[in-house]
């Protein structure tokens, strides 16, 4: 059977094809889901956050080596209806209204759901409304807003002072070029990300605290 180690190898390399392959091998030999997803896929994109974060691999490689994982899970995920995968906790995620912008942001999708968090990706252009409406119905823990353009991050400010006047108890968090830590400070944010590594990390902090 492939090993575990030499599938974690193939998710960092981004080699979607080979991740399949071996993925559906030890599917094959019997192995447990849970450890083909830990062991070998989660493993692989474990090494890939810090090397990003490092500078080490820039975003069109994490983005290949995510795809991989993703289409790795796909492949495991209809044998686990037995023992659901764990998650750290519920992240709803988007880009702010009037701002188009989402390769940033589903890296950050990416990269969490590899953190082992449940990613909620609503997509661009979303109203305060919208995120408000989701932290509901998928009783989020966190929101992660990005915006890439200065005249949309009022949107981040809208959407904070909303999930407030609703009472709704979720940390909120912000990112993207324009945004600083100052501005997090600002609106009231309960953290800012300056990458998609960091947002990881933030997003464990957040929850362990």
């Amino acid at each position: 059977m492939v090993s575990f180690e030499s599938l974690a190898q193939s998710v960092i390399a981004g080699r979607e094809a080979q991740v399949k392959e071996q993925v559906q091998e030890m599917i094959n030999a019997g192995a447990d889901p849970l450890d083909v997803i830990n062991q070998g896929l989660i493993a692989g994109m474990n090494i890939v956050g810090p090397r990003f974060k490092a500078g080490d691999m820039f975003v069109p490689e994490v983005l290949m080596s995510a795809k991989a994982m993703s289409a790795g899970i796909a492949l495991v995920k209809p044998l686990m209806t037995d023992k659901e995968l764990p998650s750290m906790g519920t992240i709803v995620l988007g880009t702010v209204k009037g701002d188009l912008h989402d390769i940033g942001k589903n890296l950050v999708g990416m990269l969490l759901e590899s953190g082992g968090f449940r990613v909620v990706n609503l997509g661009i252009d979303i109203a305060p409304e919208a995120f408000v409406l989701a932290v509901k119905e998928y009783k989020a823990d966190i929101v992660a807003m990005s915006a890439l353009l200065t005249t949309t991050m009022l949107g981040m400010k809208d959407t904070i002072e909303l999930i407030k006047e609703e009472g709704l108890n979720v940390k909120c968090i912000i990112g993207g070029a324009p945004v600083s830590k100052d501005y997090a400070d600002k609106i009231g944010a309960d953290g800012f990300a300056p990458d998609a590594a960091s947002a990881v990390d933030l997003c464990k902090q957040l929850l362990s605290a």
